[in-house]
């Protein structure tokens, strides 16, 4: 996969410049977990496997022997429970980070996500913050069972009281991490798993969180404007190189976290270009791309040039993996929708 000016050294971490260091997203992740393990010792990561075995994918790999078994827990299988422990863990004081292996599975956590943690701080008033961090790779690509490939953070973007980030790069992996570790709201990261290998770039370990709630213009354009989040905003990039060849200039807009998104930022980005396409690995209808299309309608709509359109995957159950080249979004049907939007065309 395309970094687009990320450096790639392989498989090590290289320092560049003191508190710099290149990472790939899974080193990025595992060097903000161990540096809030290290900054406070009331923040204790647990799931299943995380600890013997190092996670599925291997993000706290090393963590349980660094910090102890007390403080890197392996947990049953069984979602619901590990949600609800975070809950009683946060009310005890302590700044749980849960790993649900697969955001597809969170759908067996449902009612301690939404009725039990969104709002628990609210309905104490207060007294208590939910200071809990839920850790979940998602995204196609990677050829996965049933479950586990599944887009589904529309559902939690829709649950007032839950922060979202979705992060791209590395950096932002780091920097978004460590500032939701230590959010008083709980906040859902979820982590592009086709990218956790593939992306690699500088990491500024001694540089502040990156706040939640702020946007990132990856590439200036002029024609079209290109939105996306995690693992979509590399499609973006790539479909933004089509567009060049064909003398057509796309912006590519980060959107890093869902909620709260930068609205402002989103339409001060549109107002340059006039036109805008969404693009998300979700399926499109209800997908999280409608409420950026209807935020620009109604905050934008005298710059727009045409109708803010979408890319999104199938409307159908997600299929096989022999299947999801069929089912995701593509480059070729984003550049489609990007010319679409160029040349004036529903």
């Amino acid at each position: 996969m395309s970094t687009h000016g990320v450096a790639e050294v392989g498989d090590r971490v290289s320092l560049e410049t003191p508190g710099t260091a290149t990472m790939s997203i899974i080193e990025a992740i595992r060097a903000a977990l161990q540096a809030e393990l290290e900054r406070d010792d009331r923040v204790i990561v647990f799931g299943m496997d995380v600890g013997a075995l190092g996670g599925v994918f291997r993000a706290t790999q090393g963590l349980q022997q660094r910090f102890g078994e007390h403080r890197v827990v392996d947990t049953p299988l069984a979602e619901g429970a590990i949600v609800g422990a975070a809950i009683g863990l946060a009310v005890g004081g302590m700044i749980p980070v849960a790993e649900i292996q697969f955001l597809g599975f969170t759908y067996q956590a449902f009612d301690q996500i939404g009725p039990q943690l969104a709002r628990f701080r609210s309905r104490t008033r207060g007294r208590h913050p939910m200071q809990v961090t839920i850790r979940a790779p998602y995204g196609g690509g990677v050829r996965t069972p049933e479950f586990h490939a599944d887009a589904v953070e529309s559902q939690f973007a829709h649950t007032p009281g839950i922060k979202i980030a979705a992060p791209a790069f590395p950096a932002d992996a780091y920097s978004l991490l460590r500032e939701a570790i230590q959010d008083p709201d709980p906040v859902l990261f979820i982590e592009p798993q086709r990218l956790y290998r593939t992306v690699r770039g500088p990491v500024d370990t001694a540089s502040a969180g990156l706040p939640i709630g702020r946007l990132r213009t990856v590439r200036q354009g002029s024609d079209v404007t290109l939105i996306a989040w995690s693992a979509a905003v590399h499609l973006c990039l790539e479909a933004a190189d089509e567009l060049r060849a064909a003398g057509i200039s796309a912006e590519v807009i980060d959107l890093r976290t869902l909620a709260p998104f930068d609205a402002e930022g989103l339409v001060a980005a549109v107002r340059r270009t006039g036109r805008a396409v969404v693009v998300h690995e979700a399926p499109l209808t209800g997908g999280f791309g409608a409420e950026i299309a209807a935020t620009l309608t109604e905050e934008a709509f005298d710059s727009l040039d045409g109708p803010v359109l979408r890319v999104g995957s199938r409307d159908v159950p997600y299929p096989p993996g022999a299947l999801e080249d069929h089912f995701l979004p593509t480059v070729p049907r984003v550049v489609a929708a990007a010319r679409r939007a160029v040349e004036g065309r529903r």
